[in-house]
């Protein structure tokens, strides 16, 4: 299940900003817990947004900022252990995940524009 904190949509970047397989676009989400980072990719022409956390141990996947995906542009892999996920759904692919998921983000595009469900600001 997504993370939906109230009907609140804020907007992280244009939707043609987001490039099919290409670089995730980082930003920041607020949480009880305080800000934690997310990304956003396109991946069979949907936007997906994920929190930019490890199942296995939270730390964030990126292996360079934005770098999320593998050679083939399905899969997110963490730089860190190495665990793999389905970039269409965040299950668990392989690796330290051990069948937990990455939890994804409620994300639109409207109007030109990717929007996620929570308070958010882009990343610098």
């Amino acid at each position: 299940m997504a993370i939906s904190l109230h009907s609140a949509w804020s907007k992280i970047c244009p939707a043609d900003a987001l490039i099919e397989q290409g670089d995730g676009i980082r930003f920041v989400i607020s949480l009880v817990e305080g800000p934690i980072p997310a990304f956003l990719l396109r991946i069979d022409g949907q936007a997906r947004a994920y929190l930019n956390r490890c199942s296995h141990v939270p730390v964030e996947l990126d292996w360079d900022e934005g770098k999320f995906l593998d050679a083939s542009g399905r899969s997110i892999v963490c730089a860190t252990h190495g665990a793999v996920y389905d970039a269409g759904s965040g299950r668990c692919q392989g690796g330290p995940c051990r069948g937990r998921g990455l939890q994804p983000v409620a994300c639109r595009e409207i109007d030109g524009w990717i929007e996620v469900e929570a308070t958010a600001s882009r990343h610098a």
